[in-house]
């Protein structure tokens, strides 16, 4: 492989687009939601409010990288943005930008709708997502990542998206909240496997490093299992649509996320892709749960 050759794959893995599909299906579900319950859809905020997403999640990226710089953790690294830089202050204030972009959107949003709830949750989210890695806190290395992954882009996120279309939250809202909060919280759990060793050395506690490799795959399969039991269960409930059973078809790639943690759970090098088996499933099984709500109001 060439220098150039090298050098771009390090900034695909440093850029992760793959992962900004975290900031796209919140948005997605929490609007097909909305457009089940009164059949309104407003594209104008449903773009802007897309935009502004991914703009914030770019700040976590950066800002994560930086704070990651601090504290060791990424010395064998070589697709930080920083360690690829070498100017951790140019990322640290890049990543600035992009949360102002992603703010300003929200403003804008809020200013249409001239009610403020929407930027409260927006704020909200951002202030618990600096906790994750940000100073003093850097919860992420308490063990705590995960709970505010599911926090953040689960229940606040499609609760924001959900009001800025129809100004009013819903117990299919809440409940598709859990299921994209669980999805996206099993990618943040995957990431953890292959970098066991640095996250010991760095003194973080993540959930694998906590219960071991072998104890966390197990997690991980009852966790993807658990995400298709609360669908049935809201359906059989009456919350979700019975179209957002469509979201079985999204087993296959379920099963291979949950097969291949198991096999390599303990090969840093074979299990390191296992973030982007969960990116995957996160991304379809969303969309299939969107297009859920959305048949039920066509068909």
């Amino acid at each position: 492989m060439t220098t150039q050759l090298l050098k771009r794959n390090l900034w695909l893995a440093a850029i992760k687009p793959p992962m900004y599909t975290v900031a796209v299906i919140p948005i997605i579900v929490g609007t097909a939601v909305a457009f089940a319950q009164t059949q309104q859809f407003t594209g104008r905020i449903f773009f802007i409010f897309l935009t502004a997403a991914i703009a914030i999640i770019a700040w976590l990226n950066l800002s994560n990288d930086v704070f990651d710089s601090e504290t060791g953790i990424d010395q064998n690294k070589a697709h930080s943005v920083v360690n690829l830089t070498g100017n951790k202050v140019l990322v640290f204030w890049l990543s600035n930008a992009f949360l102002a972009l992603g703010i300003l959107g929200i403003i804008l949003i809020t200013w249409w709708l001239r009610n403020g709830t929407v930027l409260a949750l927006v704020l909200l989210s951002c202030a618990l997502g600096y906790t994750y890695q940000g100073p003093p806190f850097r919860l992420g290395y308490q063990g705590l990542g995960e709970l505010i992954c599911f926090i953040c882009f689960g229940p606040i996120a499609i609760a924001a998206v959900e009001y800025s279309q129809i100004q009013n939250f819903s117990l299919a809202g809440l409940a598709a909240s859990v299921i994209i909060g669980l999805t996206t919280s099993v990618i943040l759990f995957c990431s953890h496997f292959h970098q066991v060793e640095d996250d010991q050395r760095a003194l973080k506690r993540s959930p694998v490093v906590r219960l071991g490799t072998a104890k966390s795959a197990q997690v991980l399969t009852w966790a993807v299992i658990s995400i298709f039991l609360l669908i049935l269960l809201f359906i059989g409930l009456g919350i979700f649509p019975i179209w957002t059973l469509i979201t079985v078809v999204s087993f296959p790639l379920a099963y291979r996320l949950v097969a291949h943690v198991k096999q390599y759970h303990d090969q840093p090098k074979l299990v390191s892709n296992s973030k982007f088996l969960a990116v995957n499933f996160h991304f379809v099984s969303g969309l299939l749960l969107a297009l859920g709500f959305i048949l039920e109001v066509f068909l």
